[in-house]
């Protein structure tokens, strides 16, 4: 899968990813995709494109046991999570959901806004085509 990069830094909670706000469009999970990370970046939604993928650094998810987070980062179209680690509750809602996650911490260090990335989930390999450089992710 090939898309573009989206940084973000340590710490984004379910709260950033799924704004509290707008809780009651839970109901309506497409309606809420629109305003996925809307709180960490008011623009993410609009300007990424399905397959791009979000990069980010520590503790990615953390806060409430919110499965909508998860699930609206993967209707949106987001082609997967990379990031030095994340919260143990949002990483078993990622998996519950089949929302695509890898944990690495080169790549998510390195690789900056707008890269194009590739990533072979067979592998775990990350390749960050802006630069060439190539990264492995940590197995699960």
């Amino acid at each position: 899968m090939k898309g573009k990069a989206f940084k973000f830094g340590d710490n984004i909670s379910t709260d950033h990813i799924a704004p509290g706000r707008l809780f009651h469009l839970r109901s309506d999970l497409q309606e809420f995709a629109k305003h996925v990370l809307e709180d960490a970046d008011e623009n993410f939604a609009k300007n990424m494109n399905k397959g791009d993928f979000v990069v980010a650094g520590n503790n990615f998810g953390l806060g409430s046991s919110r499965e909508h987070a998860p699930q609206i980062i993967k209707i949106a179209g987001v082609g997967a999570v990379i990031a030095k680690s994340f919260a143990r509750i949002f990483y078993r809602n990622a998996i519950n959901i089949g929302l695509a996650i890898l944990e690495c911490d080169q790549a998510a260090n390195e690789i900056n806004q707008g890269d194009e990335v590739q990533v072979d989930f067979d592998s775990g390999v990350i390749t960050d085509l802006t630069t060439g450089k190539v990264y492995q992710a940590q197995p699960f």
